[in-house]
């Protein structure tokens, strides 16, 4: 059985049960995660809190560098949007609003045990496909607190100020439009 890449329309085979390829391969897969999106959450688009990004550095809607602790330098979302700097848009952290940031969790198209565990745990909330197409950013509700690197290389991190992440738009499975609180699910992390 074979269906359509969602990027380039090549027909790729469908194998295996579990979460069926959406794209060919690692080229179709960035791309569909950078092409413009719509649909992010109210709490998320109605907050001056978003900048620019030029890799993984933040920048002014006009862009200069932004810092994640200056909200001088940050815009609304409709302002960084219409601005063409730097290769993509990402929201700063905080006024109640964190995030699960789970790297390296879908692989092949599949999304790995310890990722869809900690998926399970979560309310309703948007979640996203990261830039990479590999990973996920669970955002919710979170108070400002200490947030949670990587430990031992276990892909799983989560902040809720003082960091920016880049945002797709890409929902990923059955996300909602909405921000459910992560307060208990961050708690057993």
């Amino acid at each position: 059985m074979s269906k359509a890449c969602e990027s380039c329309g090549k027909r790729i085979e469908l194998a295996g049960t579990g979460r069926p390829k959406r794209f060919c391969g690692q080229t179709c897969r960035k791309r569909a995660s950078r092409a413009p999106k719509t649909g992010l959450p109210v709490e998320l688009t109605s907050r001056a809190r978003w900048v620019r990004r030029q890799g993984k550095r933040p920048l002014t809607a006009k862009g200069w560098f932004a810092s994640v602790t200056d909200p001088r330098t940050w815009a609304t979302h409709d302002e960084v949007k219409a601005s063409t700097k730097g290769d993509g848009i990402g929201f700063v952290l905080g006024d109640g609003v964190g995030c699960i940031d789970l790297d390296h969790c879908i692989v092949n198209g599949e999304l790995q045990g310890w990722a869809r565990d900690i998926l399970d745990r979560c309310p309703p909330t948007f979640v996203e496909v990261s830039q990479s197409g590999t990973g996920l950013h669970i955002f919710g509700l979170l108070r400002e607190g200490k947030g949670r690197g990587q430990r031992g290389g276990d892909g799983v991190e989560f902040y809720s100020t003082g960091r920016y992440i880049a945002v797709t738009g890409d929902a990923f499975e059955k996300s909602v439009l909405r921000l459910g609180d992560l307060t208990e699910v961050v708690s057993t992390l």
